[in-house]
């Protein structure tokens, strides 16, 4: 599985309902479930955390090892199938897949669906990791 790989599988997500601890492209997904889905598409059985609320005081306290789940630490400017952590406001954190041609795929709560855009939601970037390719 490459970057691209990643950035592909989360962008065939796009319009999959929005729902809090989703984790199924029919009934519904959030950033973290976007990220399950695609991850598995690729082929990587992962099962990400669930059970939490939208606001999250501490986002590192749930979120598992990245390193785990064959991510490692990266830096701007993204390349495809890298995975961002966003801090939108107190206690509302998010994650965004880079999609391939400088957009972003994430589950927005606002507009009830997986969308594929032009930037990144507005917030600071706390966490940026890269996915290890396996050929």
């Amino acid at each position: 599985m490459t970057g691209e790989d990643l950035a592909a599988a989360a962008a065939a997500l796009e319009g999959v309902p929005f729902r809090l601890n989703g984790r199924d492209r029919h009934y519904g997904t959030d950033c973290i479930g976007l990220l399950e889905l695609a991850l598995q598409a690729c082929g990587r059985e992962v099962t990400l955390p669930s059970g939490y609320c939208l606001r999250q005081t501490d986002p590192l306290a749930w979120l598992p090892d990245p390193q785990s789940c064959g991510f490692a630490p990266a830096r701007l400017p993204a390349l495809p199938g890298d995975v961002v952590l966003i801090r939108l406001g107190h206690g509302h954190t998010h994650l965004a897949v880079a999609g391939i041609g400088a957009s972003w795929i994430h589950a927005h709560a606002g507009l009830r669906r997986v969308v594929v855009s032009p930037d990144l939601p507005d917030g600071t970037v706390i966490g940026h990791w890269r996915i290890l390719s396996t050929q």
